[in-house]
């Protein structure tokens, strides 16, 4: 287990500046799909919604209630989702998951802002929250993609 020095070390200035700062906050008006996902482990709770066209995501809002590290995560999400496409989704979320869980590499553009947290990998029990925005927005989009809006 690492000390608690290592824990406060993990709550950086970028990470607190993330969470303070995470773009497309409200809720649509009119989504075309809604997910809300939560954390058993510690109670982070996301709503997101989505708007698709043409197979990429057009409006995005979130509701986020989570720790600073699932707020930060949210913000990552939210900063770079506009324009993405499923597949585009689900491989950020995946290497998120892989670089989390088993020390894979920080996704690629435009979700490479994940690589702040890194020193994530060694708290388990914070991977849920830190996944869970875009993991609801995957979901989501796939939901999206399968009604008559998108």
């Amino acid at each position: 287990m690492p000390a608690d020095t290592d824990l406060i070390k993990l709550y950086s200035s970028r990470i607190l500046g993330l969470a303070a700062d995470i773009p497309h906050h409200a809720r649509l008006a009119d989504p075309h799909a809604t997910v809300k996902k939560r954390s058993p482990l510690c109670g982070s709770t996301v709503t997101i919604d989505v708007q698709v066209e043409d197979g990429r995501i057009t409006g995005f809002g979130q509701d986020v209630k989570a720790c600073a590290l699932g707020q930060a995560a949210a913000a990552v999400t939210g900063g770079a989702v506009i324009g993405r496409t499923l597949d585009e989704v689900q491989t950020a979320r995946d290497a998120l998951r892989a670089m989390l869980k088993s020390g894979g590499p920080v996704p690629e553009a435009p979700f490479d802002g994940f690589e702040v947290l890194e020193p994530a990998r060694d708290y388990k029990n914070r991977h849920a929250s830190i996944l869970l925005s875009i993991e609801a927005t995957a979901e989501a989009m796939e939901q999206a993609l399968q009604s008559d809006c998108a």
